[in-house]
């Protein structure tokens, strides 16, 4: 069984610790050592949320149809 700190974050958990990591360092009260290493994982987090949501957006762009069949998403844009 996995423990919580090894379990993969949730999109949502991400971007809370990247918010937190964000205004840590806007706070401007952290050391340059601290700083870089929040920034090093910030970079992680937010490159992590920028794949998830490429993910997600692939996987709505395919729905399926009556018979199973994996069809494109069409959207149609208003007039």
């Amino acid at each position: 069984m996995r423990d919580k700190q090894n379990s993969p974050k949730s999109f949502e958990q991400e971007m809370e610790e990247l918010e937190a990591i964000v205004e840590r360092l806007e706070d401007g009260e952290v050391t340059l050592e601290e700083a870089m290493s929040l920034f090093k994982r910030g970079m992680e987090l937010s490159k992590s949320c920028h794949d998830k949501l490429q993910s997600f957006e692939k996987q709505l762009d395919q729905m399926i149809d009556e018979d199973g069949e994996i069809v494109p998403l069409q959207i149609q844009e208003e007039e």
